[in-house]
């Protein structure tokens, strides 16, 4: 059998583990045979994730976080390594949005409240950074490991309306193409560090902004699928099949990239 593509046994670590996105790979990799850890604000929601994975016959456990807070972030480093003795992955799915942070149609830039703007910025960057320092340690004394940052369409070219939250995915592919060299030239290039960046999926954050309360299209929604050229927005587990190939040894010579996963929207042109 080829184990090309396996991650069983990996211990995989996943912030946002209680988004709708960081369930979705979990419950994935966990049915692929690794051991999961989801990492998240929302125990009852955690709980119950873990729950419906282990009715699957998969293994997973959730840990209460913030990714803000490198003190906690370190106390569930030391659970994990105590439970499993090594961290194989870690994919830094924890992000999100603030309206403070976005810039209305109606608006303009003066409106832009800098306080939530740099809540934004902490939140999925230094909410990157943070998980990346702890997680990195034992995969530096193993001498291997794999890190996953989640990017995002915004950080290619800026959009309407997101501020704070493109300039956030921006300094995370910037930040995922400076560690992967950091880590190949003074550890190992054995640990790699690569991003995804999904296109539009509906999230629990996105949702109303994309869709009304009937299911139709908004304007920016609709705006989304006219430059979609697939015509629809992906579907969560869309995603898996990316991950599982960035942290198995399907990758070994891959570091320092962002892989697209948008239907087509990073090459749309009129």
């Amino acid at each position: 059998m080829n184990e090309l593509f396996s991650v069983k046994d990996k211990v995989v670590v996943i912030t946002g583990g209680s988004g709708v996105l960081g369930a979705c790979i979990g419950e994935y990799l966990a049915l692929e045979g690794a051991k999961v850890v989801l990492m998240g604000r929302r125990k009852d929601e955690g709980d119950k994730i873990v729950s419906e994975i282990a009715a699957k016959g998969g293994e997973a456990i959730f840990l209460t976080t913030d990714v803000m807070d490198t003190a906690k972030v370190e106390e569930n480093c030391a659970e994990i390594l105590a439970k499993y003795g090594k961290v194989d992955a870690l994919l830094n799915a924890a992000g999100g949005n603030m309206p403070g942070a976005t810039i209305a149609p109606t608006g303009n830039f003066f409106d832009l409240k800098v306080q939530e703007f740099e809540r934004v910025l902490g939140l999925n960057l230094t909410g990157t950074v943070i998980p990346t320092q702890v997680f990195l340690k034992p995969m530096v004394e193993a001498g291997k490991g794999t890190i996953v940052n989640f990017s995002s369409m915004a950080a290619f070219r800026p959009m309407t309306r997101v501020c704070g939250y493109a300039a956030a995915k921006a300094g995370i592919s910037n930040f995922t193409a400076f560690l992967a060299n950091e880590v190949a030239t003074k550890f190992t290039p054995a640990i790699r560090v690569n991003a995804i960046a999904p296109g539009f999926f509906l999230t629990n954050q996105n949702r109303a902004l994309l869709t009304n309360p009937d299911g139709s299209l908004t304007e920016r929604g609709a705006d989304v699928i006219r430059q979609t050229p697939f015509k629809r927005f992906g579907k969560p587990e869309e995603l898996c099949g990316t991950i599982q190939y960035l942290i198995s040894d399907a990758s070994t010579f891959v570091t320092g990239t962002v892989a697209v996963v948008d239907g087509g929207f990073n090459a749309f042109a009129m």
